[in-house]
């Protein structure tokens, strides 16, 4: 009797290794995973570490791939001034990264020797540690109207360039103009 009274008495748990397994599985094993699936479930919302603005940062990486700028095309160009104070006056101001400086002569002589449209193609593809300064704010006919004023200032004598649609206008208004010009030269000759 002894012996079935022991037995009823006794469970699957024989001696404290099982016990020790047991308690890890029932009870701490599922407290971790609680924890794990928490800081995964809260992790995607985290902004990445050194992010100042966070909500600007998300909108950044989920904005779409294209977009389409409208801008006026009519509008007047931007003086070479208002293009160098916006666009090149951080690095040409102060001779950053080996710019050379507003108004050297010596640094910008060897430059304005290449010519004109080889500054601008460097002013617009990028040189050195210069990055391409096509588009953004300024279109070309405007960053080429700041090579000007850059170079200019340096002793160089580069014409300001116009809009090429504009000179295009231009020159065909000035066809008619140059037409009815060519005859007054010489009604004087024929009236003396």
């Amino acid at each position: 009797m002894s012996d079935t009274h022991e037995e009823a008495h006794t469970g699957p748990i024989k001696n404290p290794r099982q016990l020790l397994v047991t308690v890890l599985f029932s009870f701490v094993l599922p407290v971790f995973a609680i924890i794990g699936l928490v800081m995964f479930v809260t992790s995607g919302n985290k902004p990445a570490q050194g992010v100042a603005n966070p909500e600007k940062a998300l909108a950044e990486r989920i904005q779409k791939v294209g977009s389409v700028e409208i801008r006026d095309a009519n509008r007047p160009l931007r003086s070479g001034e208002e293009v160098f104070k916006g666009q090149c006056a951080a690095c040409h101001a102060t001779g950053a990264a080996g710019a050379p400086k507003f108004g050297d002569v010596a640094a910008w002589a060897p430059r304005i020797q290449q010519g004109f449209e080889a500054l601008v193609h460097s002013a617009l593809k990028g040189k050195g540690a210069m990055a391409p300064q096509g588009g953004g704010d300024f279109d070309d006919t405007e960053i080429a109207r700041g090579v000007a004023y850059m170079a200019n200032a340096a002793g160089a004598k580069f014409p300001i360039p116009e809009r090429p649609a504009a000179a295009a206008a231009e020159g065909g208004a000035a066809a008619p103009a140059g037409a009815a010009a060519a005859p007054a030269p010489a009604a004087p000759a024929s009236g003396s």
